[in-house]
C-alpha cells in the first residue's frame, strides 16, 4: 500500500513540475511592444499578438485590448471561437476549456492522492495498534504464568514448614 501512496506522489510531482516548466516558458515572452493594440489591426494574428495585453479577433481581424476587467470577454467585443490570445492557432473557447479540465484533473489528482495517504496512515496505525495488543497480550500471559509459578513456589514452601493453608480465608496463627 505504501507504493500506491509512494506512486501517487511521484505522478504529482511530475505534474507540479511540468506545470512550472510551461508557466516558465510562457513568461519567457519578449517585453510587450510600445505599439497600442489599436493600432495593429488589418495586419496579421501574429503581429497583433507579440504584445501580450493584446486580443485577436478573426471575424474582423481586429487588434484590441484584451478586456482586464472581464475574465472572459464578452460576445460583443469578439465571439469567443473566434478569439485568439497568446498564440494564433489556439482557439480561446477550447483553451479555456483544456485549462479547466487541466484544473479539475489536479484537483482530484490531489484529493485522490490526499485519500490514500489518510488510508495508509489509518492502515499503519491499525497494523500498530494490532502489535502493540498481541505484545499487550503476551506480557500478561508471561505476567500470570510468573504468578502461578510463584504461587506454587509458596504452596511447596508452606507445607514443607507444615503452615500449608486449607482454607485459604483462615488465620495464619490458628495453626
Amino acid at each position: 500500500m505504501s507504493t500506491v501512496c509512494g506512486s501517487s506522489a511521484a505522478v504529482l510531482a511530475i505534474i507540479l513540475c511540468a506545470v512550472v516548466v510551461a508557466t516558465e516558458a510562457q513568461t519567457s515572452t519578449p517585453p510587450p511592444g510600445p505599439v497600442p493594440c489599436a493600432l495593429r489591426s488589418n495586419t496579421s494574428c501574429d503581429e497583433c499578438l507579440q504584445n501580450v495585453t493584446c486580443l485577436w479577433c478573426i471575424p474582423t481581424q481586429q487588434c484590441i485590448d484584451y478586456p482586464v476587467r472581464n475574465i472572459l470577454p464578452s460576445n460583443s467585443v469578439c465571439p469567443l471561437s473566434d478569439a485568439r490570445w497568446g498564440l494564433c492557432w489556439v482557439n480561446f473557447q477550447i483553451l479555456i476549456i483544456t485549462a479547466s479540465v487541466l484544473a479539475g484533473v489536479i484537483i482530484i489528482a490531489l484529493l485522490v492522492c490526499c485519500c490514500c495517504c489518510c488510508k495508509c496512515e489509518r492502515i499503519g496505525n491499525k497494523k500498530e495498534d494490532e502489535k502493540v495488543e498481541r505484545q499487550t497480550r503476551a506480557r500478561k500471559a508471561r505476567q500470570k504464568a510468573r504468578r502461578t509459578e510463584m504461587q506454587l513456589r509458596h504452596d511447596e514452601i508452606r507445607q514443607k514448614y507444615g503452615v500449608a493453608k486449607d482454607n485459604p480465608y483462615s488465620r495464619m496463627d490458628e495453626h
